[in-house]
């Protein structure tokens, strides 16, 4: 395991000195490890890529997914930040991580762009190496669905000799959604949820319910500047958005790299993707519009 050197604090008078040092310069000389290695790691992150075969394009295709590996951490990150706030009816306080993971998700969205140039005759150059390896497969992927509400037991089987990794995984479908506790502040601040709802098994999906609908077609009724509902609304709304965007250039880049071809893991490939669209993040948000 590699050891880590510690980040030495510096004021900011230390900062000024040292520059005035320097004489405006940068500092070239260090006792130890450069200190923006010691903090960002860069020099592990750039050993961790290990292509199997010599095509120059899969450094590409494996260099994309750990950078939307750390994306989907990185947005995990920020909705449990946010799920945090909402348990404490700090729905103010809620807003600014919902906004960076929806930006987060803007990043994970320009990742696509990494791969548009790779055919299926690119594509099957390394295709083969890759064996049953699938997107599919990524745990944090799973925990980035079970954070949005998208549940499904049955997804987690994979990891089953993964014994931490499972754990985690099971550990998240076990505690609620975001849409969950969502749906819990609504009733908390007066709105009638059914006792079903609150008290359901949140391992399972959640099905979109009329009375939730209606709760969130009242949250808009209200223009004013200190509805804080409303606010948070249209940040879950962007979340959802920029979080259905991944799926569908998701799905072009199958269409683009594959075409309708099975998929690597095992799936019907294009067409299992497809089916998963079908799958609404936070559902009444959307449905709420057509009654507004």
């Amino acid at each position: 395991m590699e050891q880590r050197t510690a980040v030495r604090p510096a004021t900011p008078q230390q900062r000024a000195a040292r520059a005035a040092r320097n004489g405006g310069e940068p500092t070239l000389e260090f006792a130890e490890r450069v200190p923006y290695d010691a903090y960002v790691r860069a020099s592990t992150l750039h050993r961790l890529q290990e292509p199997l075969t010599d095509d120059p394009g899969e450094m590409s295709f494996l260099m994309v997914s750990q950078i939307m590996e750390l994306y989907f951490g990185l947005t995990c990150h920020e909705l449990r930040h946010a799920q945090r706030e909402l348990r404490a009816n700090r729905i103010w306080d809620a807003l600014p991580p919902l906004r960076r993971a929806a930006l987060h998700l803007e990043g994970l969205n320009a990742a696509w762009q990494g791969l548009r140039w790779m055919t299926p005759a690119d594509f099957n150059r390394f295709r083969n190496q890759l064996g049953e390896g699938s997107g599919f497969q990524s745990a944090m992927y799973r925990q980035l669905e079970f954070l949005l509400g998208l549940r499904d037991p049955a997804l987690i089987r994979p990891f089953r000799r993964q014994t931490e990794v499972y754990a985690e995984l099971s550990e998240a479908l076990a505690v609620p959604s975001l849409w969950d506790d969502v749906v819990a502040l609504l009733a908390r601040r007066g709105f009638e949820i059914p006792a079903e709802l609150l008290d359901r098994d949140v391992s399972t999906e959640h099905e979109a319910h009329p009375v939730v609908e209606a709760a969130w077609v009242r949250v808009y009724g209200d223009g004013g500047p200190d509805n804080h509902l409303r606010l948070l609304g249209e940040a879950l709304t962007e979340v959802a958005e920029r979080f259905g965007d991944w799926r569908w250039h998701h799905i072009k880049a199958v269409q683009r790299s594959m075409g309708a071809k099975v998929g690597s893991g095992g799936s019907a490939g294009l067409a299992w993707l497809q089916r998963s669209m079908a799958r609404v993040v936070f559902p009444e948000l959307w449905s709420a519009r057509t009654a507004m």
